[in-house]
This record gives C-alpha cells, structure tokens and sequence, in this order.
C-alpha cells in the first residue's frame, strides 16, 4: 500500500510541478496581461466606476444587495459566495509560506498578480454572463464549462474542466479546509477532532442542501463579519508595530527586486523565489484564471455582463490586495519574523498575532482559520454542484451534496498528505482548459466592454449586448 502511495505521490509531484510550475504561471500572467492591454487598463482607468458599481453600490442601491428574482441571487450574494471561496487558508498559511519561501519581496509579486488577475476574473465573469443558460428548474447555470462549449464549441474542454473542478471541490474545497479547522482548534482549544468534525457536517448539511439560495443567504451575512473580524486584527497588530511599517515596506520592494546572483546566473535566485512563489500564491489565494468563482458569478440577476465583471475586479483587490497584505504585514512588521524562529505557514501567523495579543493571538489566528476555511467549504460546495450538473444533470446534485457532507466528517479525523497534494494539483489543472477558452473568446470580451463603454462612459445610444442568444438573434 505504502509502495502504491508513493508513486501516486511521485507521478502527482510531476503534474503539480508543471501545474503550479513557470510555463504554468506564465500564462496566468500573460493571460492577464493581454487582457489588460486589451481593455485599455480598465482596472485602473475606471476604478473609480468599479468602486462606485460594487462595494460603494452596496450602501447606495438595493438592487445590489436585494434581488426579487427567485431563480437568482443578488450581485452582492454572489460575491459574497465567491469571497467565502477564495478568502481561505491560504490568505493565512499561504502567506507566511511565500514569504519564507520567497522573502519578503514575494508579496510585491503577489500584488502584480493580482492587478493582472484583475482582468482575468473580470473577462471570466463577463463569459459566464453572455454564455449562461436557465438549467431545469430556471436557475442561471454558467461558468467555463458553458463559454467553452456554447462559445468555444469545444464540449470535451467544459467536460474535462468541470471534472477537474469536481475533484477540487472535495479536496482543495473540503479535505484541506476542514483538516485546518480541527488541527488548529484541537491545538489552541483542545476540542477532539470528532465533535469538530460532526458539528462542521451538520452545519454544512444545513447550508447546502437548501441550494444557492440558503448558501448565498449565509455568505452575505457570514463573509463581511469575517472580514471585518480579521481586519480590525490585523490592523491592530501592525499599529502595535507601526515602528517596523517603514521597513517591512522596504523589504518588499527590496526584496522583489533583488538580483543577487547565485551561481553565476543572470537572474538572482533571490529574485527568482519572489517571483515564483509570489505570483503562485497570489493566484492561488485568488484563483485568476482557475474560472472557479464564475460559476456563482453566473447565478446573478445582473442582466449586464459588464456589471458582473466589475465585481470581479474588487473581488480579487479584496482578497489580494487587502486581506494578504494585511497578513503579510502583520507578519513583516512583527519581531517573530524580523529576528527569525524558523517558523512557516500557520504557525508563524500566528506567533505574529501571539506577539501582541499574548495567548489570545493563538486564539485569534484559530478562530481566522476556522471562519476562513468554513467559508471555503461553502463556496466551494457550490462549485462542486455546478460541475456534477453539468457532468450528469440535476439528479446527480443531491448525491453530490450527501457525499460532500461525508466527506467533511472523514476529513476532520484524517490527514493525508497525498490527498491535498492531489487536490493541490486539480485545482490548478483547472487552469488549463478555462485559460484556452478566455484567451480564445477574449474578442468577445473586448466587443462588449467597448459596447459598455461606449454607452457608460461616452453616452453613445447604442443597445447593450447582452447574451449569446441576443447576438445569435441580430
């Protein structure tokens, strides 16, 4: 058995050192380059519309929060449901891991793939809206899956993706999350990895099985309290330390562009690490081009795929941009890290926190985990029921959904390395077939930014474009 494992292991490392490896990264990059070539630098040219349209609009209009669609949810429901996702673990662990793997200049590249990510994300959302179809029950149904077979054409693409996406869901999206939350709340409270374990399913049976509409109804209420909660933790901590502010910034930009070389080489490892482990952790804390949060994107009631693309922009601004550099900082700033302890991942977070929080920061870190990881199920879960959808249809979501809470109640009691390895790589293999399809409809994504911006921005009285089956009738 253990001869079995290790080869899964070995071929897995193979795979995942190409997935999360620099051709891989490259093109992430790239993807999000061209596209913000493309669009004229949208993401910094109308920020100011982005804010106004997104969380601004949230205080503002209604309709933002509130949706009288019964088949739909609110666009501020989808990104909740999409933040619960992608604000993770690795906002935590995975920070601290770049900088010790990478230095502290890997938060500077952590940044750059967000800005660039920006793109990406808005050029998913706007796909996942102009390809979207009413399933069954007259739900919106998008994602990769959708614009790479009804735009694309390409069906064997959408089914290997929505595969890929259903192995992640169980691992990246369940296994890893859970596991985090029993580990870290039987190390700082002792609580048996059972009852954790028990309590977590029968939360999450409650959620999901009463469909995007329970779940939304959750994360718009459950992601702002989170965020809040880390926040006001984070910037506590580093105003303790805001003599170290100054340096912690100089490290960043120091360390981003550091060419010392090492063995005669052009490029400085130095460098070298920044870069790759900044930009993997940064896609992987806001999965850019991995076409994940497109799919609960699709399910709003926005009719303008613009408008849904938007969200996705301070989607990632958020997650990177906000919460990862709040960590890192509170990390950079703290004497744990500046006097160095060998720690990484999880625990030098949280001897960051522990350093002015005294044995509460423990606690706190936990706490951030337990919320972070919790909301990753949940958003994940849904991910997992667009793909098994598409997959085999409606009936196939129900068992979908019951071995997703088992799953749960295994993963809290269990840790095996190899399986988050797997779903380490899955998630990323996603990438591949989601990237062809953006890439490849990218033309369809600048047309109708220049339609919307023609209309928003130079009041030009042309009609809006809309969908796939809008354009099919012209």
């Amino acid at each position: 058995m253990e001869g079995i494992i290790a080869q899964i292991e070995a071929v897995n490392k193979v795979i995942n050192d190409f997935v999360w490896g620099p051709p891989m990264l490259a093109l992430l990059i790239f993807t999000g380059i061209y596209l913000t070539v493309r669009t004229g630098f949208f993401q910094v040219t109308h920020f100011r519309h982005v804010l106004n349209h997104t969380v601004l609009a949230i205080f503002k209009d209604k309709k933002v929060v509130k949706t009288k669609d019964k088949k739909a949810i609110s666009q501020f429901q989808a990104l909740s449901t999409a933040l619960a996702a992608t604000v993770g673990t690795g906002n935590i662990a995975g920070v601290a891991t770049a900088i010790v793997s990478g230095g502290p200049g890997a938060v500077f590249w952590m940044w750059v793939s967000a800005f660039f990510g920006m793109m990406t994300v808005y050029s998913e959302n706007v796909l996942g809206i102009f390809y979207r179809i009413k399933n069954e029950k007259g739900e919106w149904a998008g994602g990769p899956m959708m614009y790479l077979e009804r735009g694309l054409h390409q069906k064997w693409l959408a089914v290997i993706f929505s595969i890929f996406c259903l192995g992640a869901s169980f691992g990246i999206g369940n296994i890893a999350q859970i596991n985090s939350i029993s580990t870290a709340l039987h190390t700082s409270l002792h609580i048996p990895y059972a009852v954790t374990g028990i309590v977590i399913a029968a939360i999450i049976a409650f959620v999901i099985l009463g469909g995007l509409k329970r779940i939304a109804s959750v994360t718009e209420k459950f992601v702002p309290f989170m965020a809040f909660f880390y926040i006001i933790g984070a910037l506590a901590s580093i105003i303790m330390n805001y003599q170290n502010i100054g340096s912690a910034f100089g490290m960043i930009f120091t360390g981003a562009f550091n060419l010392q070389a090492v063995g005669g080489g052009i490029l400085g490892t130095v460098m070298a690490n920044a870069i790759r482990y900044g930009l993997a952790r940064g896609v992987f804390s806001n999965e850019a081009g991995l076409g994940s949060s497109v799919m609960v994107h699709s399910s709003s009631d926005v009719k303008e795929p613009v408008r849904q693309g938007i969200w996705g922009i301070f989607e990632v601004f958020f997650d990177t941009i906000v919460i990862c550099t709040l960590t890192a900082l509170t990390i950079l700033t703290s004497d744990v890290y500046i006097n160095g302890t060998g720690l990484t991942g999880t625990a030098l977070t949280m001897s960051a926190f522990s350093e002015n929080f005294g044995p509460f920061g423990g606690v706190f870190t936990s706490i951030a985990i337990l919320l972070f990881a919790f909301s990753t199920i949940l958003g994940w879960s849904f991910y997992g029921q667009r793909a098994a959808e598409y997959l085999g249809g409606l009936k196939l979501v129900p068992v979908y959904k019951v071995i997703f809470v088992i799953v749960v109640l295994i993963g809290a009691m269990s840790s095996v390395q190899v399986v988050w390895d797997i779903s380490d790589t899955l998630n990323g293999l996603m990438a591949l077939p989601n990237l062809i399809g953006v890439l490849c409809l990218s033309p369809v994504v600048i047309k109708i930014t220049k339609n919307y911006a023609a209309r928003y921005f130079k009041g030009e009285k042309i009609a809006p474009i809309l969908s796939a089956e809008d354009e099919k009738k012209k």
